[in-house]
């Protein structure tokens, strides 16, 4: 009888143990699957703020991340990889080292360099737990096969040993490190728009060889066949009249009192900055608006001048319906053309690509539709519209170099791919 309830109670308590310890192991599972969970929701957020979708996801196919879309550099054109995690074509077979090695020190799992046209030199600025959410994140989505070659530059920015010597000019490896001296509100701004924002790889000047001129960070670069503006706090030709809700009201709309986001930049709001939330959003607004703008002593052209009364004219005719008489607009519609400091950039790529081609301006999640430009290009001879955009560039308190009939043919002439 002893042994008998012997048995018993070592069969209890046996059975104590397997439910408290399966009830441990459960509860284990579901805290790894939170953790799990967060890590990949934090990974899709940070995917969104650095905007991978927009070179790895070719428009033709919409295959999420499965690569193929060509990106315009000056030395050729690159083709976006596949980042699905796809075992033979994509980054299925990847570690997260590899990953990590790829996405901020620009090498490949063979060692090979990669091209900058990844951004890699901003995306060192993120921390390892970032990339790793990021990755966590990309092999959640569908896996597509979908070989692709990304290097399809001509000799000899086709050797990737060459960009060794880039990697020594314009590389700097490392983390972010923020500023003890500003808020953690600016300093959250300043990791968005160094790091997985990467904003100065479109509106920062570059070399000959590609690399950021650092001395002139986020002054603005003709880019694609645009000119992506410059976003420093400078009053003649980049945010300066811009508050910070201006700045934050842009991103998430693609459109505020001021402006409309067209071209590359209208993209990037529809796939990401309109995604992100809006402390983040805040945050990037208020460190650009502490970043310095360059010093201009550009006068503008007289009212009398043959070109501007000539400009004036076809402006009264063809662009006063809407952008009104004093260039004011119409806000969150029409784009202020008298306090838009970007028409008066040193560059007027935009602004003559806009008035040839036309442009629709962004339309988001939240804002769908959007007011479109038209284009002017198939009515206006060449002297017609340096005329219009030389007016523009230099009224309303705005200054900048005039423009000839030879400056708009070789716009219309890059356009059209001659």
């Amino acid at each position: 009888m002893p042994e008998t309830v012997s048995r018993l109670v070592a069969a209890a308590v046996a059975g104590l143990l397997a439910t408290a310890c399966a009830a441990r192991l459960a509860a284990a599972d579901n805290l790894a699957s939170e953790q799990d969970f967060g890590l990949i929701e934090r990974g899709r957020y940070l995917t969104t703020v650095a905007d991978c979708a927009a070179c790895h996801t070719d428009p033709a196919s919409n295959d999420l991340f499965a690569g193929g879309r060509p990106i315009e550099t000056p030395f050729g054109k690159v083709v976006s990889p596949n980042i699905t995690p796809d075992l033979e074509t994509g980054i299925g077979t990847w570690t997260d080292a590899q990953f990590d090695a790829a996405v901020r020190q620009g090498r490949d799992p063979d060692g090979a360099r990669l091209y900058p046209a990844m951004p890699f030199p901003y995306y060192a600025r993120m921390t390892a737990e970032d990339v790793r959410a990021i990755r966590a994140y990309l092999r959640t989505v569908a896996p597509v096969h979908h070989p692709v070659e990304s290097n399809q530059l001509p000799f000899p920015y086709d050797i990737r040993a060459g960009m060794a010597l880039w990697d020594a000019l314009y590389f700097e490896p490392g983390t972010f490190k923020p500023d003890p001296h500003k808020s953690a509100q600016w300093n959250r701004g300043a990791y968005l728009v160094r790091g997985p924002g990467h904003c100065g790889a479109c509106h920062t000047p570059k070399s000959v060889l590609g690399g950021d001129e650092k001395h002139q960070a986020l002054q603005g670069y003709s880019i694609q066949g645009w000119f992506a503006p410059n976003i420093t706090n400078d009053l003649a030709l980049g945010l300066g009249r811009w508050s910070v809700q201006d700045v934050q009201t842009y991103l998430k709309s693609g459109h505020n009192r001021f402006a409309g986001a067209s071209g590359p930049m209208a993209e990037e709001v529809a796939d990401s900055s309109s995604r992100m939330s809006d402390a983040d959003l805040q945050s990037i607004a208020v460190y650009l608006k502490d970043q310095p703008g360059e010093k201009t002593s550009a006068k503008p052209l007289a009212a009398s001048d043959p070109q501007m009364v000539a400009g004036a004219a076809i402006y009264s005719d063809l662009c006063s319906a809407c952008h009104a008489q004093d260039g004011s607009g119409v806000a969150y519609l029409v784009p202020n053309l008298s306090l838009a400091s970007s028409v008066s950039s040193r560059e007027p790529t935009s602004l003559l690509r806009v008035v040839i081609h036309g442009a629709r301006t962004v339309g988001t999640p939240t804002e769908p539709t959007a007011p479109a430009m038209p284009a002017f290009g198939w009515q206006l001879t060449d002297a017609q519209i340096a005329a219009v955009t030389t007016y523009v560039r230099n009224s309303w308190g705005h200054a900048a170099p005039a423009l000839s009939a030879s400056d708009v043919h070789k716009r219309r002439s890059l356009d059209s791919g001659g």
